[in-house]
């Protein structure tokens, strides 16, 4: 279910990319070879060309893609976009501002990337009173609570949609959407359980996004943080973005902590679109994964 490769060594999932036990000096994998990382920044250049395209029509366009890899353009990630690094290790000229969700009164760090504003920390919101869908959809990393704060919570794809308010399943709306369609026609832009204002980022505006900070090639060295990435395979955060190594949870309830994903709102074959870093890739890539494993959220604000 991988979206941008054409080689059949890449992982299907969340599950072939991250192991139970701690990976070796040796775990680089083939997803180092250079036609897995060439393929993934044609794969962004033909999204960002292609953004336009509704959202079933951009997951089908993307998915054939590993049979048309060679008739895509290859753009380099330095022709495709200008270099819009604003840190480095002695100065920080990135524009920054500060989210207040008046839900439950956290603020986060948020910060400019190009013209569009990103959350520059993982939400953390989890009151399932005022929010039923989040009822048992969410944990702390290895469940516990510090971890929450360090890299906030991981959620099933029903809980970040905020699934009741789509429910077709009126004897139990909480798993609208696990393993099936749920939603025939989304609007504009799916609030979910993001603050006022801001939504969880489309399938397009994942694609978008990793093509203006520079390409898939290289967008796991750019956007993950300086530190805390196992083995100190760590990033150089230059647009500020700063991935932290917040991990996952299965759908069985076991953990893994050697990298990050996102949940998208576009759903694809009964799942949905993450954009994913691990520990030991310089790239990031978009992948259609199961609903009921638990991700990260970084909300987006604006088109």
């Amino acid at each position: 279910m991988l979206f941008w490769s054409c080689s059949e060594s890449t992982p299907a999932s969340a599950s072939e990319i991250y192991s139970s036990e701690a990976p070796s000096e040796e775990s680089s994998s083939s997803f180092q070879s250079s036609s897995s990382k060439d393929s993934m920044n044609v794969g962004a250049s033909s999204a960002k060309k292609e953004s336009s395209s509704s959202v079933a029509n951009s997951s089908s366009s993307v998915t054939s893609s590993s049979s048309s890899c060679s008739l895509q353009e290859n753009i380099s990630s330095s022709d495709a976009v200008g270099d819009i690094s604003c840190r480095t290790e002695s100065e920080d000229n990135c524009i920054y501002g500060t989210l207040l969700d008046e839900r439950d009164g956290k603020s986060y760090k948020t910060v400019k990337i190009k013209n569009t504003w990103w959350m520059a920390e993982n939400l953390n919101y989890a009151d399932s009173t005022k929010t039923p869908s989040l009822k048992g959809k969410s944990w702390c990393l290895e469940n516990a609570p510090e971890n929450c704060e360090k890299f906030g919570r991981l959620y099933t794809w029903a809980a970040a949609i905020d699934s009741i308010k789509f429910a077709t399943d009126s004897e139990n709306p909480q798993e609208c959407g696990d393993g099936r369609n749920c939603v025939q026609s989304w609007p504009n832009g799916v609030q979910g359980i993001c603050p006022d204002g801001w939504h969880l980022p489309d399938h397009d505006q994942f694609a978008n996004f990793i093509v203006d900070v520079g390409g898939y090639a290289t967008a796991g060295t750019t956007l993950k943080s300086q530190s805390s990435w196992y083995n100190n395979r760590n990033g150089i955060n230059s647009v500020g973005f700063n991935v932290l190594p917040s991990g996952i949870r299965f759908d069985n309830g076991s953990f893994d902590s050697y990298g990050a994903v996102f949940w998208g709102s576009t759903e694809v074959m009964g799942g949905a679109t993450t954009l994913y870093f691990y520990y030991d890739y310089e790239y990031a890539g978009l992948l259609d994964q199961e609903k009921s494993y638990a991700f990260s959220i970084r909300c987006v604000k604006g088109s």
